[in-house]
């Protein structure tokens, strides 16, 4: 089975990526909302961009989740496909619609801009442990979830509470906080994001949504100490780099297996425990922690940045690389993304990330990318190959 091609439902994959995504609506030019007289169609979604990414640098990935029987569903599930991804495991909801949005030219990191979304009462946000197909979340060595769809409904919190809770047969669990307080109907919603962030074993967030979620101040030291559980706990802090803390357990990831239990669908509490798998003995001359600084990026849009990291980081993990070469592949991909207008962009080359990882730190600080860099980089690589 290839990343290519469709998997069966209890293939083992590399990754499995469940969330809401939806179709993207982007203006034709700058504008208010109100100005802008035509859209471009795109796809948009946290979960089934790191799917996307991942499987477009040759991982096998599975995407799973709900979308209408409309026309907008079929662009999804097509789209999405198209990368790769099998959507195999994509549920059609007769009843509910597909999610869309919109939004303006301007940069979503900053106040520039404008969003709508047209997603209550989507069809993905009816997922639940009740309608979400148990065989396909569990054949990945990693299931990648995030805040966001914790935030969809009672439905999708429970299925990720499920999720996250300890139990002996699950994937290695990767969350990315992704705080996005206007989706929270309750003030409960950070409380509930730092309980799924304490289950999960590899564990995303940013130095700005820690103090905006649960009000931690003092850099990513101080993040850890407010969440000392994850055995992987990557802490960004925008356009000065990103910090990776590592317990004993951390480098299991890359071994990790999926077992066969689900957890118990009747409330009782699932079997105590975190992912199965042999896991390498860690380096003990390997330090618990790595920070890496950020690249220097001429950025086209922010849009998708956080999601191409964490699909480098995971991408990285899958080769059971240091936690320094993890970051830097982190930082790598979402260079990637910040280059280029939309929410996808195509990540480095493994050969070509590999290299600009392999710098030492001088280099490495010095690196300078602009839109189409890792086009660049191909092109020239083609002209080394050819006589």
């Amino acid at each position: 089975m290839t990343a290519t091609g469709p998997c069966n439902a209890l293939d083992v994959v590399d990754v499995v990526a469940l969330g809401e995504s939806m179709v993207t609506f982007l203006p034709t030019r700058p504008g208010r909302l109100a100005d802008v007289p035509s859209f471009e169609r795109g796809i948009g979604g946290a979960e089934s961009n790191v799917a996307c990414g991942l499987a477009a640098a040759g991982h096998s990935v599975r995407w799973v989740s709900r979308v209408g029987a409309d026309g907008f569903g079929d662009h999804l599930v097509e789209a999405i496909g198209g990368y790769g991804v099998d959507v195999s495991a994509v549920r059609r909801d007769p009843v509910r619609p597909t999610g869309v949005y919109f939004r303006t030219a301007g940069d979503r990191a900053t106040d520039a801009h404008e969003v709508a979304y047209y997603r209550t009462g989507s069809a993905a946000s009816a997922m639940s442990v009740e309608n979400v197909q148990p065989e396909a979340v569990r054949s990945g060595r990693v299931l990648h979830l995030s805040g966001i769809t914790a935030a969809l409904s009672k439905g999708c919190l429970g299925l990720l509470r499920q999720l996250t809770a300890p139990d002996e047969g699950r994937p290695l669990v990767s969350f990315d906080v992704n705080h996005r307080a206007g989706l929270w109907q309750d003030a409960d919603g950070p409380l509930v994001l730092l309980e799924l962030a304490r289950g999960a074993d590899i564990v995303f967030v940013g130095v700005d949504e820690a103090e905006e979620a649960w009000g931690v101040t003092g850099g990513p030291e101080s993040i850890r100490e407010a969440l000392p559980e994850p055995p992987v706990l990557v802490v960004k802090d925008g356009g000065r780099g990103a910090t990776v803390f590592a317990s004993a357990a951390g480098d299991r990831a890359a071994s990790a297996t999926p077992g066969p239990q689900w957890g118990q669908r009747d409330g009782t509490p699932p079997t105590p425990g975190h992912a199965t798998g042999a896991a390498p003995a860690p380096d003990a001359d390997a330090a618990p922690t790595s920070f890496v600084p950020a690249l220097h990026v001429e950025v086209a849009a922010a849009t998708g940045a956080g999601d191409a990291f964490a699909a480098g980081f995971l991408s990285a993990t899958l080769r059971a690389l240091p936690l320094r070469d993890r970051l830097r592949h982190g930082h790598l991909w979402a260079a990637a993304a910040l280059a280029a207008p939309g929410d996808l962009a195509a990540p480095p080359s493994r050969d070509h990330a590999d290299r600009l990882v392999a710098l030492d730190d001088a280099a490495w600080e010095k690196l300078r990318l602009g839109p189409g860099w890792t086009q660049a980089f191909e092109r020239a690589d083609e002209e080394v190959r050819t006589p």
